[in-house]
């Protein structure tokens, strides 16, 4: 991807474990972010999923949706849990046009979006203590005991091998948690801003929000 190196905009890369609330906190923040007050919008995520409700997320059927990336319809694409997932490549327009871009991502693809976003991404982990991880996935009633327990093995491979630049932990309220989210964006943006010749600035500590404290 071409991006101008004198573009600020960034790639705020959210992921977390199924069940961790990732799809909650990005809507939480969608709802207190006012349209005037930064210059960031929410990229839709592809799915092959078809009983998709969250109105972030636009469903395809497998056929399409390999169509799509066969003629490279989508600026990052995976495949998790039987399931693909792709964001398109319109995000490549709103950041050429100086407006970041909160995407919902995976977290194995991570390196990938990394390598093809450099110091533009700014990977945020959403986190919740694996006791409250595992009542959540069985509280949705969507699979059985093996494959909840075949997730929180993954969960904890993907948490031992992957970093992120932040992290917040969703123990506590949505409003709480998306209140977090917001504050590390706009840290994030507001550093970017400030120091433009470090315009492809990357935080060299990992943090994380508890409270409205960060934590290093």
């Amino acid at each position: 991807m071409n991006l101008s190196e004198q573009s600020e905009a960034k790639v705020f890369y959210i992921v977390g474990a199924s069940g961790s609330g990732k799809d909650s906190l990005i809507r939480g923040f969608r709802e207190l972010l006012r349209h005037d007050e930064a210059p960031i919008v929410s990229a839709h995520r592809y799915i092959t999923r078809e009983n998709t409700i969250d109105e972030g997320s636009v469903y395809l059927s497998e056929p399409e949706f390999l169509l799509r990336e066969r003629n490279n319809f989508f600026s990052m694409s995976w495949q998790a849990n039987g399931l693909h997932y792709g964001v398109g490549t319109e995000i490549h327009q709103w950041l050429n046009s100086g407006y970041s871009v909160l995407v919902n991502g995976s977290r194995a693809y991570l390196p990938k979006a990394k390598e093809k976003y450099g110091d533009h991404l700014h990977s945020i982990l959403v986190d919740v203590p694996e006791k409250m991880l595992r009542q959540r996935l069985q509280a949705r009633a969507r699979e059985s005991d093996l494959a909840i327990e075949s997730r929180l093995d993954r969960h904890r491979e993907l948490k031992r091998t992957i970093s992120c630049d932040s992290e917040v932990s969703n123990e506590n309220s949505i409003e709480t948690g998306a209140s977090q989210l917001k504050a590390i964006i706009f840290s994030t943006m507001a550093s970017s801003t400030s120091k433009p010749e470090q315009s492809m600035y990357r935080h060299s500590k990992k943090e994380v929000i508890r409270g409205n404290q960060y934590i290093e």
